[in-house]
């Protein structure tokens, strides 16, 4: 869709969800839980967190009082888009042993909603585009993920307060939301400049007859975005690491890592790409009955490289190496692009504050790597 820039005031940010839970859509946007800022059901702007922002480093999450005016002057929270897809846990069918013997299998597809994100960022759409890769583009597409997805409506917010632990500019991610949304906002001081990239985004601003936004105003938000990409010090060497990693499988680097990571699998619970999961079946009551669910897995557990009764991948080394080496090479062969999109909640998460930028460029500056 072409730039067409229209003001919306920030008191007026109640008329928007008003519009969006009119057209059928449950609101989901950040909100202050539990020390970190997470998204749920939003019903009114206030709920959103204004005048908070987020203070990251390696294993450190803290919030902290910042302009009362800004609603979204923080980076990112533990998770976003991704819950909402590819749910955490969710039956896939139900089996039920009939009078005569027979096994009859339902699929438990999830009920239709229309669901509006408010305050995706650039990482989590471009992370978005890749789940949309895995879970729809293959040979055999997945309802349950094709279910929640097509019934999507993002609200994107670009991105003027980057963490520490930020490197979407390296991965050419952000901080600008250039695709993947319905409407993307630029917050300012006089409220939020409004852009619409889909037709159902087309159709909210007209529904809404927003006036439209000066030159001067919109050189001036995509300069503070601009600014944005340029404080964030964090950063991978490439955006393609595939062969400096492979050619690097048994650098030094792997056991030092090792040494810390307690292969607890925080930093795939936080990554917006993970895609892992287990399934099993969920015995009931009724002897009759049974449910086959899948769950979030990780690669870092022991089950999941379990295989004809050897766990192939049988120490924290193996499992680290794993993650980084597919994550940042083998998604090249699979998606044409690295898995990371420089988000940094596997740093900020991680309780021992593991850096993957700080483990890449060592092995870069130690194992042949050229930029």
């Amino acid at each position: 869709m072409g730039k067409s820039h229209r003001v919306l005031a920030s008191h007026a940010l109640d008329t928007l969800l008003a519009a969006l839970r009119d057209d059928g859509y449950r609101c989901v946007g950040p909100q202050l839980r539990d020390g970190a800022i997470v998204f749920d059901t939003l019903h009114h702007a206030a709920d959103l967190p204004w005048g908070w922002q987020d203070e990251q480093a390696p294993g450190h999450y803290r919030l902290q009082h910042a302009d009362p005016s800004r609603a979204f002057a923080w980076a990112n929270g533990p998770q976003a888009i991704k819950p909402l897809t590819f749910a955490p846990r969710e039956t896939l069918w139900e089996s039920r042993i009939e009078a005569d013997g027979r096994m009859q299998f339902t699929a438990t597809l999830p009920a239709e909603e229309k669901v509006a994100v408010i305050g995706a960022r650039a990482c989590d759409l471009a992370a978005l585009r890749l789940q949309d890769q895995h879970f729809l583009e293959g040979a055999h597409a997945d309802p349950y993920y094709a279910a929640r997805r097509r019934n999507l409506f993002i609200v994107a917010v670009h991105c003027t307060a980057p963490a520490a632990t930020c490197f979407c500019a390296s991965t050419g991610d952000g901080p600008l939301c250039t695709a993947g949304f319905d409407l993307a906002l630029h917050e300012t001081d006089e409220g939020y400049l409004v852009d619409a990239g889909s037709e159902a985004g087309t159709a909210m601003i007209a529904s809404l007859s927003l006036p439209a936004a000066t030159a001067t105003r919109v050189e001036q938000a995509e300069t503070a975005v601009a600014a944005a990409g340029e404080r964030q010090t964090r950063g991978l060497p490439s955006r393609n690491l595939r062969d400096l990693l492979f050619a690097n499988l048994d650098h030094p680097q792997w056991d030092d890592v090792a040494a810390r990571c307690l292969s607890c699998g925080n930093c795939t619970a936080v990554c917006p790409t993970c895609f892992c999961h287990a399934e099993h079946d969920v015995p009931l009551l009724d002897a009759n009955l049974g449910r086959h669910e899948r769950e979030w897995d990780s690669c870092f557990t022991e089950g999941h490289s379990y295989l004809a009764g050897i766990v192939i991948r049988s120490d924290t080394r193996l499992r680290y190496r794993q993650w980084l080496t597919h994550k940042l090479g083998g998604w090249h062969d699979q998606y044409g692009r690295s898995g990371c999109t420089g988000c940094g909640r596997c740093i900020t998460w991680c309780p021992v504050g593991i850096d993957l930028t700080e483990e890449v460029a060592r092995i870069h500056a130690t194992g042949g790597g050229h930029d």
